[in-house]
This record gives C-alpha cells, sequence and structure tokens, in this order.
C-alpha cells in the first residue's frame, strides 16, 4: 500500500511539473528577414519539409512514451517540444507569405509609375517638333489670257495673306493648348509617382505591424496539426 501511494506522489508531481512548464509563455519566435521572392520560396519548402519532421518525431515520442511509467508526463512533453517547433515554423512561414505579397505589390506599384514616365516623355517629344508648315491652296478661278487687272491680282493676294493669317493663329491657338495639355499630365505623373510612394511606405509600415502582430500571434497560438 506505501509504494502504491509513493507511486501516486510521484505521478501527480511529475504531472504538475509539466503543467507549470506547459504554462510557461514561450518567447517569441525569431524569424531571419527575407530579402528575395527566390529567399521566401527557399524558406517555405524549407518549413514544409521541417514540419512533417516535427510530426513524425512527436509520433516515435509518442510511441516511447507509452513504454514508461510516467506516460502522461512524457506525453505532455512531447506534445510542448511539438508545439514550440511548430510555432517556429509557423513564423517563418508567416514572414515569408508576406513578404512575397508585399514584392508582388511593389512590383506592380512600379511598373505603373514607369509606364505613366513613358507616356509624359512621349508626349513631350511630340510637342517639341516643329510644326507643319500650313499648305495654301489656291482656288481662284483661271483668267482668261489676257490676264487679271492689277486691282484684282492685289485683291487675290491679300485673300491669301488673309487666310495664311487665319491658319496660323488657328494652328498657335493648337499648339498653346497641346503645351497645356502636356503640362497638365506632366503634373499628374508627378502627382501619381509621390502617390506610389507614399502607398509604398504606408505598405512598409502595414507591414512591419502586421508582422510583429502575426509573431505574437504564432507565438500564442495552439498547435498547428
Amino acid at each position: 500500500m506505501r509504494e502504491i501511494t509513493l507511486a501516486l506522489a510521484l505521478m501527480m508531481g511529475a504531472g504538475a511539473a509539466a503543467a507549470q512548464d506547459a504554462a510557461q509563455p514561450a518567447p517569441a519566435p525569431r524569424v531571419p528577414a527575407t530579402h528575395s521572392v527566390e529567399d521566401a520560396d527557399a524558406k517555405l519548402a524549407k518549413v514544409a519539409q521541417d514540419r512533417a519532421q516535427v510530426h513524425a518525431e512527436f509520433a516515435d515520442s509518442e510511441r516511447e512514451c507509452y513504454t514508461r511509467f510516467f506516460v502522461n508526463a512524457c506525453l505532455d512533453k512531447a506534445k510542448e517540444k511539438r508545439r514550440v517547433a511548430l510555432s517556429q515554423l509557423r513564423a517563418v512561414e508567416v514572414e515569408a507569405n508576406h513578404f512575397k505579397r508585399e514584392d508582388s505589390v511593389a512590383k506592380r506599384d512600379a511598373e505603373l509609375a514607369e509606364r505613366a514616365r513613358k507616356d509624359a516623355e512621349e508626349q513631350a517629344a511630340r510637342l517639341e517638333q516643329p510644326p507643319k508648315p500650313a499648305k495654301v491652296v489656291d482656288d481662284t478661278p483661271r483668267t482668261p489670257p489676257s490676264g487679271p487687272t492689277v486691282a484684282e491680282r492685289q485683291a487675290e493676294h491679300d485673300a491669301k495673306v488673309k487666310r495664311q493669317e487665319a491658319e496660323d493663329a488657328a494652328n498657335a491657338g493648337k499648339r498653346a493648348a497641346n503645351r497645356a495639355a502636356y503640362e497638365k499630365k506632366k503634373e499628374e505623373s508627378v502627382q501619381r509617382q509621390a502617390e506610389v510612394a507614399r502607398k509604398k511606405e504606408e505598405a512598409e509600415q502595414k507591414r512591419q505591424a502586421q508582422e510583429e502582430a502575426e509573431r505574437k500571434k504564432a507565438a500564442s497560438a495552439p498547435a498547428k496539426q
């Protein structure tokens, strides 16, 4: 009877020690920063491999625990080891996926900014080209062989001059309108680039905040089966 009581006391003490160890908060996993998409892909592949290894090791430990006297204490220790390992792997997985999402957004914004810059340069090149000279069409009726009088030739000349002046004035207005349109588009391009830079800065701040939140969540979340 005394031996049974002693054994029960030892089992309760071991269980209490395991419960106390499990109650200790685990430190937040330390995850190396990702610097490229290739690095992120390599991390994700390694996480998948290591997660399978963790589950395999737990299965081996579980079988070993059932051969021991203090089964529950042994199982609790094996489960805690698995939980810590999976939490670390989850933190690496979250950081790598987040880097890939941010990289995709940054590339898309850069492509939009580059497209706007090229459009502005092409518009500027078109406006810098000299305008084509206006073609004067001689639509005066042919005169008889005797020829027009001096007054008629003067009137015809004055009419041509007036038409040319009117066309020049119209072309000047078009050039001014084109110049104004170019300046507006150039200003809009500058504003778009500033907006892209602002969004990237906000995305980076959001990424850092989300990464910190996900690290804390991964440290406190139950183990992924």
